[in-house]
């Protein structure tokens, strides 16, 4: 997949005029399944006119720039991951515009000519919510609007389950409330992280747990604290384990804010420090809980490791 990073009013000349594209846009952040469903739409659309698929997404978020948000933002898909989940869909091409406040006070008609005409966009696909231009003015509507017949126009309509909108911020909430099995359906995958294994303080070898100390990387969202059933990827093979995110409260005082995020590795032995892992989370199972001793966390971690040892049995994805 070929990225283009595009920034207004420079580098708008990277394109190759001769190239058409069928183009997906929004910010897509999760690329849930709402989200697949616009892109999946515009890849067809690509198929259907024999030109190239394309995705424009926007970094950093809008109310990161803007500050209209009392809430602090975090990416379900810090940028990165997004453009690897984008190229496993099979996008030809990701233009990823980088959102300043020059930008955000293009009129609607401006946003179309730069962004869409002078990119040789033969066809613009995007959610029946999506909205372009200063104060976003711009909507669907308007947007067929100003095509002239220059270009196509698809909406995608409301992406609903169980009644509910699918939408980045109800997965957002999920997150923030431990539940992964509702953020999997959501995704239509597990919910991951990526990091570097680090040096930890050992305590989990000297009980019969090793565990690898993850430090995760700039941008990405831990879910809530707790113990969690998570496959991880390690030297491109994947393992069951269990995950605790916390503060270790049986071997450190509460009142220190320093989160950590552990993995017990099942039927694993290696040095694995420095290496680069992806933690796929799937169920949690239980509260962060203080313990009157060692023998007390030993006989909880057992039963942690048997829960998910028969949660990913159980499961067809596993």
């Amino acid at each position: 997949m070929k990225v283009i990073h595009l920034k207004y009013p420079y580098q708008l000349d990277k394109v190759d005029p001769s190239t058409s594209y069928s183009l997906a846009v929004g910010f897509f952040d999760g690329v849930h399944r709402g989200h697949q469903a616009v892109i999946r739409a515009a890849m067809e659309k690509a198929k259907e006119l024999n030109i190239h698929s394309a995705v424009m997404t926007f970094d950093p978020h809008p109310s990161i720039v803007l500050g209209n948000s009392h809430e602090k933002i975090f990416y379900i898909t810090p940028l990165p991951q997004k453009l690897e989940i984008l190229e496993e869909m099979g996008v030809d091409t990701t233009f990823v515009v980088q959102f300043t406040s020059d930008f955000a006070k293009l009129l609607p008609e401006e946003f179309v000519q730069y962004f869409i005409r002078d990119l040789n966009i033969k066809h613009v696909t995007a959610g029946f919510d999506f909205s372009f231009g200063a104060f976003g003015k711009g909507n669907m509507d308007l947007m067929k609007d100003i095509s002239n017949g220059d270009f196509g126009v698809t909406v995608v309509e409301k992406q609903e389950e169980n009644g509910e909108k699918i939408s980045s911020t109800r997965i957002r909430k999920c997150l923030q409330e431990g539940d992964m099995e509702t953020v999997h359906y959501l995704l239509g995958r597990p919910y991951q992280i990526q990091g570097i294994v680090v040096q930890g303080d050992k305590r989990g070898r000297t009980i019969g747990f090793p565990t690898a100390n993850i430090q995760s990387k700039e941008g990405c969202f831990i879910p809530k604290k707790g113990v969690y059933a998570v496959k991880i990827l390690v030297q491109n093979q994947l393992y069951d384990g269990v995950c605790n995110v916390g503060y270790k409260p049986t071997f450190k005082n509460p009142e220190e804010k320093h989160l950590t995020i552990e993995v017990h590795i099942l039927d694993f032995q290696k040095n694995i420090y420095g290496e680069e892992v992806k933690v796929y989370w799937y169920k949690r199972l239980r509260d962060e809980q203080k313990f009157d001793g060692i023998e007390a966390l030993k006989e909880q971690i057992t039963r942690d490791k048997e829960q998910a040892i028969e949660y990913f049995s159980n499961q067809s994805f596993a």
